[in-house]
Order: structure tokens, then C-alpha cells, then sequence
């Protein structure tokens, strides 16, 4: 097929090789405007745009699709249809009218579940069972499209932010690709969202990684898990902030109020919670690169020793 590609990140550029390699004309990759990064604050492009220009495709890098001119740009590449994950700005109903087939979105939730900005992380941090790739007709709503096929994976206990994107990346290539095949052999059947089932996945701030230790340690244990590596997950001990790579639920607790160090091992590092107990077996310290919780001991530092509390 004949199709514009509109994405920004790795899991969009993940999708877009699939595309590539599955032997679909690609007339244009659009993609948001090359972004500072780095000490030295040069302009980066997005991962979607490194493998266009990798695969000598023209690439657009509109601010807005709202203008009338890039509108027209959009329109004279005479599109089929127009392929979007992740791409990061709104498509107006005047864009959605573009091409014959319309727009469908590789969404990383098994809609209506999580309709928003960061599915995978809230998933996790619900404590689903299971997630996975929706391929859906785009409407002018958040993700309110009709769903045209869906690709589905199992959360497990050791799954992370990180670990579950790179999965779903590699899931919406491949559903997309299915989901274009039956759409060419006419099989595909819209299904409609039910919005009573709908959860808001908000943008994900550096504030959700703060740890509350009133919590349960299951609680706990999905928001660091879900967190890893972006925002991250935190706690302070009187002025050092601690930021918690990786822990594991204990049943046990004693009563101590919730935060306060329980036990200090090279095995991990014991925190009460509002039920159960926490064992930090992966932190790291300001200034400093991750570490486990026998190199904190074995480095010496007088942190985090038992009746200690977190806040």
C-alpha cells in the first residue's frame, strides 16, 4: 500500500522497519522536529527519523498539522493511508479526511483499557495481567477510535516499564503488518470502544516516581517496576535522594512505621510499608551510578541503617 508514516520514538521506529521490510511504500515520514539533547544541547532527530533517513525517505517535521500548508504538503503525497504510533502531535479532522483508508494508530494498550499517554507504565503499575498492541480506526477523540485487530502479552512479575515497551514495540510492528494484510484481503471487522471501560493513562511526570511508603510493598514493588527507567522511583533520607532501581515484595512486617529500615544486608535492604515489607536490592545514590545493595555496604556509607526512615 501507498502510506504515510507518522511517529517519533524507538516504538515507532520499530514499526516503521516492520513496515519497510513487509514491502509497503512508504512516500513519507513524518516526524516532530528535531529536539535539543545532551550536555551540549545539540539538536537530536527522533529515532522514527533516523531510519527514514537511513532508508532515503522524505521527512516532514511540521510544528502543528493544524495549518492549511501543511495540510496540502500532507495531501499532495496522495497517500493510501496514513500509519501513526506515538507520534506526539494531534491529527485535525481535516488530516484524518487525507487519505481514502483514513488514519489507524498502533496504540500500546488493549483499548479501551488505557486510552492515553503512557499505557505501558500505568499498566503495570495497576497491576494488570496482561497488555498488549491495539491497531484502531482514528476518530477526533483520545483514542476513542473504532479497533481493527489486537495483539495481546502477559505482564510478568519481573516485567518493567522498559522491558514491556520493548516487547509492545516489536508487537505493534507486527500487528500492523497483519492488520494492513487483512485490510487489502477485506477482513477486517471495526469493533467499537466501550467508554465505560475506558482509564485515562495520564503523561507520566518526575513527581510519580516518588515512593509512598503508606503503600503496600506489592504496590510498591509495580511502581518501581513500572517506572524503570523513566520517571524512576524515589525516596529521601533526610537530604540524600534514593532512587530505587529494583526491590522484591516481602510478607513479613513488625508494625514499624511505614518507611523505617528494617534490616540492612547485602541481600537487600528492608523497608516497612503499610502492609508487608520491601527489600531494596538495586539503588542508587546522588552523584553516583546504580549499584546493589552489597556494594553500598561493602563502599561504607552510613545510609540507610536500620530505624532510619524514608520519606
Amino acid at each position: 500500500m501507498r502510506l504515510v508514516f507518522a511517529g517519533t520514538p524507538d516504538f515507532a521506529a520499530t514499526a516503521l522497519r516492520a513496515l519497510l521490510a513487509s514491502g509497503h511504500q512508504i512516500v513519507g515520514v513524518y516526524s516532530q522536529p528535531d529536539r535539543p539533547s545532551g550536555r551540549g544541547r545539540k539538536l537530536i532527530p527522533s529515532p522514527v527519523k533516523q531510519v527514514a533517513i537511513e532508508w532515503s525517505l522524505p521527512v516532514f517535521q511540521p510544528e502543528s498539522l493544524k495549518a492549511k500548508e501543511a495540510q496540502a504538503e500532507l495531501k499532495a503525497l496522495d497517500p493510501e493511508l496514513i500509519v501513526v504510533a506515538a507520534y506526539g502531535l494531534i491529527l485535525p479532522r481535516a488530516v484524518l479526511d487525507i487519505p481514502p483508508g483514513g488514519c489507524l494508530n498502533i496504540h500500546a494498550s488493549l483499548l479501551p483499557r488505557w486510552r492515553g499517554a503512557a499505557p505501558i507504565q500505568r499498566a503495570i503499575a495497576a497491576g494488570d495481567s496482561e497488555s498488549g498492541i491495539t491497531i484502531m480506526q482514528m476518530a477526533e477523540g483520545l483514542d476513542t477510535g473504532d479497533m481493527l485487530y489486537k495483539s495481546t502479552t502477559s505482564i510478568e512479575s519481573n516485567d518493567t516499564g522498559g522491558s514491556l515497551h520493548d516487547r509492545l514495540a516489536e508487537m505493534g510492528g507486527v500487528a500492523i503488518v497483519e492488520a494492513l494484510k487483512r485490510l487489502e484481503a477485506g477482513i477486517l471487522t471495526p469493533e467499537p470502544q466501550d467508554d465505560e471501560q475506558a482509564c485515562y493513562a495520564h503523561k507520566l511526570t518526575k513527581h510519580d516516581g516518588h515512593i509512598d511508603w503508606t503503600w503496600a510493598a506489592l504496590e510498591i514493588d509495580r511502581q518501581i517496576r513500572a517506572f524503570n527507567p523513566y520517571p524512576g522511583s524515589y525516596s529521601d533520607l533526610d537530604q540524600d535522594r534514593i532512587r530505587i532501581h529494583q526491590a522484591r515484595v516481602l510478607p513479613a512486617t513488625d508494625g514499624q512505621r511505614p518507611g523505617t529500615v528494617l534490616a540492612r544486608a547485602p541481600t537487600g535492604i528492608d523497608i516497612a510499608c503499610g502492609d508487608g515489607t520491601l527489600r531494596i536490592e538495586r539503588l542508587q545514590l546522588a552523584g553516583s551510578r546504580p549499584q546493589s545493595a552489597a556494594d553500598l555496604i561493602n563502599g561504607g556509607k552510613p545510609l540507610l541503617l536500620p530505624g532510619q526512615g524514608l520519606h
